[in-house]
C-alpha cells in the first residue's frame, strides 16, 4: 500500500517538528559565544560548571607579551527566570620581558533575569548584574543582553557598563563601556559556527577616556548531552599599541 501524499507530509511535519525540538534542547545550556551572553537562563534546579580561559598576546610596544586569564564558575537556576553565578577564582599568570607573574585576583558573583524568549518572541532579552572583588579591585558590571534566534541562526548583542575602583586602597577609579555582537549558525545538533565582534574604551573616572579598541573573529561550538566547548580568536581591528593584536577564549561547560 502506497502512503497517500497527505500521510507523508504528516510524517515530514513530525519529524521536523522533532528536529526543532531536538535542537532547541541541545542550545539550552551551550554558549555559542565566549564575549557574548545568551539572553536564556538554566531552568530552576540546573547547574553548570564553567572552565574560562582568555589568551592575550603580542603587543606592538611589547612582542614578548604573553597573558593567560582563568575564571571558574558555578551556575546555577534560581528560578526558570533567574540564574545566578559564582566565580570562585579568577587568577591569571604574565609573561612580559623575560619575568613571569602568577597572581590571584578575584572572586565575583552574577545575576541573570530573562525578560523575553528569544525564539517565540520578537527580541529575547535579559539583565545582567556583577560584583567582583579582590585584594586590590572592586567593580559593578552591568549589561543589557539581547537575542533571536531564526531557525539554526543565533544573533546576539550586550550593552556593558563597568566600573572599577583598583589598587591597594580602591582609590584608581576606572570606567569602561564595551558592546559585543555575534552570529552563529548550528549546522548540525553538535556544531556551531560563526562570527564576534567586541568593542571596549575605558577611561579614568570616567573622564580621560583612551583610544577604543575593536577585535574581531570567527568562532566555533562542539556540544554533547553532557558538556560543551566554544573558542573564540580574535585580532584587534584598530592600532593601539598598548593594547595585545590577538586574544583567543575558551569556555568549557559541564552539566550536572
Amino acid at each position: 500500500m502506497t502512503p497517500s501524499p497527505i500521510c507523508i507530509r504528516r510524517v515530514l511535519s513530525g519529524s521536523l517538528l522533532a528536529f526543532l525540538l531536538c535542537t532547541v534542547s541541545a542550545q539550552a545550556g551551550e554558549r555559542r559565544f565566549t564575549y557574548s551572553y545568551d539572553a536564556t537562563t538554566l531552568a530552576a534546579g540546573e547547574v553548570e560548571f564553567e572552565q574560562w580561559v582568555t589568551w592575550k598576546t603580542d603587543k606592538k610596544s611589547n612582542s614578548s607579551f604573553n597573558q593567560f586569564n582563568f575564571r571558574e564558575e558555578i551556575e546555577f537556576g534560581i528560578t526558570d527566570k533567574l540564574q545566578g553565578g559564582f566565580y570562585f577564582s579568577n587568577w591569571r599568570t604574565q609573561h612580559s620581558q623575560g619575568d613571569t607573574d602568577t597572581t590571584w585576583q578575584s572572586t565575583a558573583f552574577e545575576l541573570i533575569y530573562n525578560l523575553t524568549d528569544p525564539t517565540t518572541d520578537i527580541l529575547g532579552s535579559a539583565l545582567y548584574g556583577e560584583v567582583t572583588y579582590g585584594p586590590q579591585i572592586f567593580k559593578l558590571e552591568g549589561k543589557i543582553l539581547l537575542q533571536k534566534n531564526v531557525g539554526p541562526w543565533e544573533f546576539i548583542y550586550n550593552g556593558v557598563v563597568e566600573g572599577k575602583w583598583e589598587g591597594s586602597d580602591y582609590n584608581e577609579v576606572v570606567g569602561e563601556l564595551q558592546q559585543t555582537a555575534g552570529a552563529s549558525y548550528q549546522f548540525s545538533p553538535s556544531w556551531s559556527l560563526g562570527a564576534e565582534l567586541l568593542w571596549e574604551i575605558e577611561g579614568d573616572s570616567w573622564s580621560n577616556w583612551n583610544s577604543a579598541n575593536l577585535y574581531a573573529g570567527p568562532n566555533a561550538s562542539f556540544r554533547t548531552t553532557d558538556w560543551y566547548l566554544t573558542i573564540t580568536p580574535m585580532a584587534q581591528l584598530t592600532s593601539n599599541d598598548g593594547e595585545v593584536d590577538y586574544q583567543v577564549r575558551m569556555i568549557f561547560g559541564l552539566d550536572f
